[in-house]
């Protein structure tokens, strides 16, 4: 069991990301039939998902030079997750497709902007020996957390509704930037 656990780093930024990927898919399965809940159709949703993914790729290239001048990438990661947080929480307030139009680009930034810096700390504590066993770790969690957000987040909709969604989302987000900014420093 305890060649499965990695050290430490690791699993803080397993657990860390695994929430705010959990929030992430929690919308993914039904993101077309909050579009039309807010009076869009299939091509605005596909327009909109557009968006976001234009916005992260610009975003990307711009933050992984940012990660690599900063040195504290952990303070990177936390911001992109409060700013995630603060985009799931813009979802409350959108009425329109314009609207979903800036909360999507809003979305795109904060998580292409915590990526780099993510991917920077993470490879920074990988054992050289055991790369593909704790970078396999990484991709399990990711699709795990898919899973159980697609999962969570119908029946969240079902039974409560799209705002409380948005509201269980952000506060995964805030609750992983929380995590991270208040670890002592080092240990990332």
């Amino acid at each position: 069991m305890k060649r499965f656990l990695f050290n430490r780093a690791l699993r803080i930024l397993l657990v860390t990301n695994g929430l705010v990927l959990l929030a992430g898919a929690m919308l993914g399965p039904i993101y077309a039939l909050f579009v039309e809940h807010i009076g869009g159709d299939l091509l605005d949703a596909s327009l909109t998902g557009g968006f976001f993914a234009l916005a992260a790729g610009v975003t990307t290239l711009v933050a992984g030079r940012f990660a690599d001048k900063k040195k504290r990438d952990e303070l990177i990661v936390a911001f992109g997750y409060a700013v995630m947080g603060i985009g799931f929480l813009l979802y409350l307030f959108v009425d329109s497709i314009w609207s979903l139009f800036g909360v999507q680009i809003l979305v795109g930034f904060a998580e292409a902007f915590y990526s780099p810096a993510f991917d920077a700390l993470y490879s920074k504590h990988i054992t050289k020996r055991k790369a593909g066993r704790e970078w396999g770790a990484w991709e399990s969690m990711n699709y795990f957390s898919i899973a159980v957000g697609a999962v969570l987040g119908g029946l969240i909709a079902s039974n409560l509704g799209f705002d409380a969604i948005f509201l269980f989302m952000s506060a995964l987000c805030f609750l992983s930037a929380f995590a991270v900014l208040h670890l002592q420093r080092g240990t990332l």
